[in-house]
């Protein structure tokens, strides 16, 4: 006897769901029958629509996830096979809706018969839950379409203000899958959608959406909300009168996509110090506060001791692709990266930010280090160096893709994450990863949320086919990222630095003399090791404010590699020699530019008022190389100055720990 063969994939489906229309045909009869009214039976046919819904929805997914090569043998029209199947389990599942909203109806009404003739707060109560119930009825059916939606890719349904549209099922990304009037299915975004209230009919919706567009809104300290044309305005006003911040708002309007964040790793910056530069680069003080943990001083070479650490890299910013682009509402004013060593829950370095460049035509994709002329502007540099000494098992690099914007509507400014990603530095058995360049996937949120994506919009349908799946990948966002190990000579340079610390690999020079500038004054100098005078010496004093200004650090490495350029090369190995050019250098160019009266303030990615610096410090630069010094300058009626402090001129190194650490 022959052995029955067994049914293919598509087949059986095609099976089950005939014996689940079926069960569902069966259970509506059931429903029309006189008996059905009583309670009991509602309750008994409510419960077997939940179980018929879950079987379906079991079916859509192996469905989904059925493809043509699981087929032993060729199917003809196999995709319309699977079609006439996906939309067979969507009449069912909306069969069952609205007989699952149609038995709790009746009980509701039952309910509210029970309890007619008690006290006017009982009554008023049921009409509560009543109202209720119909809300929910609307919400888990009909909604109306509150303005015009084009679709956007291939899946997407487009339709009309007032076009009421029946929802399938509600995805967590906020893409819809709904069906109008005329059968056509697709994807809808929610923030197009309210209610349908049946007895109103979609004319009074659309009057409310009319009315939210030409009547102002104010909120409760009475600030008048501008008015506002576009389909949004409802969920916007609604978002303001809870006080929903900034972001939410925008991502509501959307004018950012859904994984946009505040940015986390400027708000630490704006704390305080203790995740800038500034404080990393200041010498740490032993338990004891006898001694320096990581500055000491090597007799035999007659300078500071290099340290090894156990992270000491270069890492070096490739591009980032696929960023989404905000809306027109608001105006990017900067594009960079923040990174820092992270061990999955606090920050263990400085932050450290490098600023992305982009082309008109690629406008989703950045770029680091460009061809410019002169030196590159250590704000652009994508080579950095990194060194920790964290002995954290979960070491790694906390990325952070920003922007800063500007609202067009209100010129409110803000900083906003476009995503983040962690490169884990060591794998489960302490061994570092190697060197080479890693392509990062990024994730939306914020680094405390899991499963957040940068753009729900781009992978919502990434479970159709291998070709569909390979092309949402290319459309993910990403960063790409070089580990380059060491040699010699950078190896060498980088331990004198302290031992955790990030930074621009162009200005690696100017930090290893400002660390030298300072054993000298603490280790060599000082007439006894427990002496905790003040130390005059306005290079140790003033260094950490220029480190923070990244254009004053330009004007400081463009004057010392004019002068550099003049050393011998005998002189350049004299390492005492190149301190004390250094410290005429440093006095020359760095020390008049900070206390110019006419250098306006550094604020971060303001484009006048960069520019307007910039104009100051190349006329002092062309002034001082004009006349061999900047004598002449500073003598010079049109320089202006601050006046003279000597606290700005010493250094206190136990007062600036002491200010560190409140």
């Amino acid at each position: 006897m022959l052995a029955r063969r067994q049914r293919d994939p598509l087949q059986s489906l095609q099976r089950r769901n005939q014996e689940l229309k079926q069960q569902v045909d069966d259970l509506l009869s059931e429903s029309r029958l006189k008996g059905a009214l009583e309670a009991s039976k509602r309750r008994d046919i409510y419960q077997r629509c939940i179980q018929l819904k879950q079987a379906i929805d079991e079916n859509k997914n192996t469905l989904q996830k059925l493809s043509k090569a699981d087929e032993p043998a060729p199917v003809g029209s196999y995709n319309q096979k699977k079609e006439e199947e996906h939309n067979l389990l969507d009449k069912l599942t909306h069969q069952l809706q609205e007989l699952a909203v149609s038995i709790s109806r009746e009980n509701v009404t039952e309910t509210g018969a029970l309890t007619e003739g008690e006290d006017d707060d009982s009554s008023a109560e049921e009409d509560e839950e009543e109202e209720e119930e119909e809300d929910e009825e609307a919400a888990s059916g009909e909604y109306v379409a509150i303005g015009d939606f084009t679709a956007q890719q291939v899946g997407d349904l487009t339709f009309k203000k007032g076009e009421i549209l029946l929802i399938i099922e509600k995805n967590p990304d906020g893409w819809w899958m709904a069906k109008n009037a005329k059968g056509n299915k697709g994807l809808i975004p929610r923030t197009y959608l309210e209610p349908y209230n049946k007895e109103e009919g979609p004319e009074s919706s659309e009057e409310g959406s009319e009315e939210d567009v030409e009547v102002g809104d104010e909120t409760a300290e009475g600030a008048e909300v501008k008015q506002r044309t576009d389909s949004h305005w409802s969920a916007v006003r609604k978002a303001i009168s809870e006080q929903i911040n900034t972001v939410d708002v925008l991502t509501t309007m959307g004018a950012i996509p859904a994984g946009f964040r505040p940015s986390t790793l400027f708000q630490l910056l704006e704390e305080g110090n203790q995740f800038r530069a500034s404080y990393f680069l200041q010498p740490e003080l032993t338990t004891s506060q006898l001694a320096f943990k990581d500055l000491m001083w090597d007799a035999k070479t007659g300078s500071i001791r290099s340290r090894p650490s156990r992270v000491s890299l270069i890492l070096t910013l490739w591009s980032c692709k696929m960023i989404p682009l905000p809306g027109v509402s608001i105006q990017v004013l900067s594009r960079h990266v923040r990174f820092c060593l992270f061990d999955g829950s606090k920050v263990l370095s400085n932050i450290h930010t490098v600023r992305a460049t982009w082309q008109p035509k690629k406008p989703k994709t950045w770029t680091f280090s460009p061809q410019v002329t002169g030196i590159l502007p250590c704000l652009l540099d994508g080579d950095c160096f990194i060194r920790s000494n964290s002995s954290s098992p979960d070491l790694g690099i906390l990325f952070e893709l920003g922007i800063s914007y500007i609202r067009n509507s209100t010129g409110e400014r803000g900083e906003l994450s476009c995503g983040w990603v962690f490169l884990k530095l060591f794998d489960a058995s302490g061994i570092p990863i190697p060197a080479k360049t890693y392509e990062l996937f990024l994730n939306g949120g914020t680094p405390y949320e899991k499963g957040v994506e940068v753009d729900p919009s781009v992978s919502r349908r990434a479970h159709g086919s291998v070709f569909h799946q390979m092309m949402t990948v290319r459309r993910q966002p990403q960063l790409l990222v070089k580990l380059r190990s060491l040699n010699r000579r950078s190896r060498n340079m980088l331990s004198l630095l302290p031992e955790t610390l990030i930074g621009s690999m162009c200005s690696v020079h100017l930090l290893i003399f400002y660390r030298q500038i300072l054993g000298d004054a603490l280790l060599k100098d000082r007439m006894s090791v427990h002496s905790a005078d003040l130390i005059s010496n306005p290079v140790l004093a003033t260094f950490p404010r220029l480190l923070e200004q990244p254009d004053l650090m330009d004007a400081l490495r463009s004057s010392w590699a004019e002068k550099e350029s003049t050393l011998k090369r005998s002189e350049k190995r004299d390492k005492e020699l190149q301190k004390a050019v250094f410290l005429l250098v440093y006095h020359d160019c760095a020390l008049p530019l900070l206390h110019s009266a006419l250098l306006p303030p550094f604020r971060w990615a303001e484009e006048e008022t960069e520019a307007a610096r910039w104009k100051v410090i190349a006329d002092f630069l062309k002034q001082s190389q004009e006349n061999e010094g900047t004598l002449q300058a500073l003598l010079s009626p049109a320089g202006l100055h601050e006046p003279f402090d000597i606290s700005e001129q010493t250094y206190d190194f136990l007062g600036e720990i002491r200010k560190v650490a409140a």
